[in-house]
């Protein structure tokens, strides 16, 4: 347990006592994007979402060309600005005054990106899903594609096919109406308009993690102590007699050590353990491990000898079709890959409608919902289970072709049987498959995702114990404020924040716009002072009022006449 304490700390009783535990002002579990995405939220004070590109670069510029300025009215002068070593310093100095003190605790690793990074190595990802302005960066919705061009790597991000092209008149349309017999809808087929074509390119995964890891330098995130490897066991919100008698405060216990803190940020993702098909084993079979948990060490082995080896991937989602393609190129004798459902083919997990030009209407659909019943409905409707890109179908084609991979969709496990000796899996399907039960399966991937379920979470007990949610298949209804309630300060992001912030709360868009939702609750529970605020607002109205108008004129906050003093 820590035993150091911050001296102005508002809810220890005992200020300076050094035996008391620090009490932090947040502690953000998972170190994800959605994590990421938090932390450098509540370190940012323009972002985005507040402030255009014009304000930006106003208010950025005017910070960085400061000089001697003599104000008309007081007659007062401004020193000119110092050296820029000495400014950034005492920049820092302030915003180390004025942020919120974090801690960061992850399960996979020390480090930001930890679990996504590991398992893009192991699945040999190359490039993200996700379009470009769907990034962790809370200050510029096109910083990953600003990234991208500064690094000289914009030849090397890959166009999404088929979502955005030149939109058609209404005279195209009507002669494509008369020409289809009246049948054709008057809607586009294109969704997204041709100016919008350098959003819609996947980066590179290297580069994505690149850039993330870029933000953290920018909000100083990369500090040894500020992101820990523990995995959390229990999270709770009571008083605690010796450290906050009067006030509630979490108590967060780790498989080492236990941890306190006036907030909580719950970022895991999925979070509960990955799905395993009947009628394998769930609780772990030889030769057999699911795609985010690859324990899969005899394989490599056999593939390197060159003797025959047949694997069977369960699932029909992109993940799937990466894990075949990859043990295709290991040298796999023969995959065969089965689904339940029809083969999807999106370049998005979720809709095209829901990004496109016509996504307002898809949004108020959902924000008009009547309940979260009915919400979580519309989430599965966008969602529409597992599909594949249609960069990665061609590839599925391909090795189709050329009898390296047998596809099977409506196809399901009805037995399988494993055999120590041989150290094969024997598989019957429904429907039958001639081929794959006549033979030896020696390793099979679960590329069937996580089913999300928050009262299944370990952690959650106490919490739900003590304060009872209602949730609608697997998903809390939290608050608009993505509180778990309105007197319990536990903030959730990521897939479990669906019901409020849409089907695309679980990808890196979702990661940006709770984050933002996030750092606005939380400066009602920290107040000003934990946020960066009084502190920091009393030195920049200094500033305002030694500039006068002239300084809200240059940074766009005031008119002309308000610095000719006529106001």
């Amino acid at each position: 347990m820590s035993t150091s304490i911050r001296p102005d700390s508002p809810v220890s009783p005992e200020k300076d006592n050094p035996l008391l535990p620090f009490i932090y002002d947040t502690i953000i579990i998972g170190a994800g994007p959605c994590g990421l995405a938090t932390a450098a939220r509540l370190r940012e004070h323009t972002p985005s979402a507040i402030f255009t590109d014009e304000e930006h670069h106003r208010y950025h510029w005017i910070n960085k060309k400061q000089a001697a300025i003599k104000n008309s009215k007081t007659g007062q002068t401004r020193l000119p600005r110092r050296s820029q070593s000495a400014l950034s310093s005492s920049l820092q100095q302030r915003k180390n005054r004025t942020w919120p003190s974090m801690l960061v605790l992850d399960s996979s690793g020390d480090s930001w990106m930890a679990k996504w990074k590991r398992l893009f190595a192991v699945l040999e990802i190359r490039h993200l899903r996700s379009p470009m302005f769907f990034h962790p960066d809370p200050r510029d919705r096109d910083g990953l594609l600003e990234y991208v061009h500064a690094v000289g790597r914009e030849c090397e991000c890959v166009e999404i096919a088929g979502c955005v092209g030149r939109e058609l008149s209404k005279h195209q349309l009507k002669k494509r109406r008369r020409r289809g017999g009246g049948s054709e809808r008057a809607k586009p087929a294109v969704t997204i308009d041709e100016r919008d074509r350098k959003d819609y390119y996947i980066p590179p995964a290297d580069l994505f993690q690149s850039y993330c890891s870029f933000i953290a330098e920018r909000y100083s995130l990369q500090t040894s102590d500020l992101v820990q490897q523990a995995t959390v066991s229990n999270i709770d919100y009571d008083y605690v007699p010796q450290i906050s008698p009067h006030e509630k405060i979490f108590t967060i216990t780790t498989s080492h050590s236990i941890h306190y803190s006036r907030t909580a940020v719950l970022a895991v993702g999925a979070g509960n353990a990955p799905s395993i098909p009947i009628p394998f084993p769930q609780h772990g079979c030889p030769c057999a491990c699911h795609a985010f948990q690859p324990i899969d060490n005899p394989l490599p082995a056999r593939l390197t000898s060159h003797v025959e080896t047949n694997i069977l991937v369960i699932g029909g989602g992109l993940t799937s079709a990466q894990v075949s393609d990859r043990a295709i190129r290991h040298g796999a004798t023969k995959v065969f890959h089965i689904m339940r459902g029809p083969l999807k083919i999106k370049p998005f997990d979720v809709d095209l409608s829901w990004m496109g030009k016509f996504r307002n209407h898809e949004k108020a659909s959902f924000w008009s919902a009547d309940s979260d019943a009915e919400r979580s409905e519309l989430i599965k409707s966008a969602r529409g289970g597992g599909s594949i890109t249609p960069r990665f179908a061609r590839i599925v084609q391909g090795h189709c072709k050329t009898g390296k991979l047998a596809l099977h969709t409506h196809t399901t496990v009805k037995k399988c049987q494993y055999d120590a000796v041989e150290q094969a899996w024997s598989i019957q399907t429904e429907p039958c498959i001639p081929e794959l039960e006549a033979a030896s399966i020696h390793h099979v991937y679960f590329a069937t995702g996580v089913a999300s379920d928050f009262e299944k979470l370990p952690y959650l007990q106490t919490i739900c114990e003590k304060y009872p949610i209602k949730g609608y298949d697997g998903l809390p209804a939290l608050t608009d404020d993505l509180t778990w309630r309105d007197d319990v300060p536990l903030f959730v992001t990521g897939k479990f924040a669906a019901l409020r912030l849409g089907p695309g709360a679980g990808n890196l868009e979702g990661a940006r716009v709770g984050a933002e939702r996030i750092a606005w609750a939380m400066q009602e529970y920290l107040g000003k002072d934990g946020m960066g605020g009084s502190c920091m607002e009393e030195e920049e109205e200094e500033e305002e009022k030694k500039l006068g108008g002239e300084y809200r004129y240059a940074v766009g906050l005031g008119s002309r006449f308000e610095s000719l003093g006529l106001l």
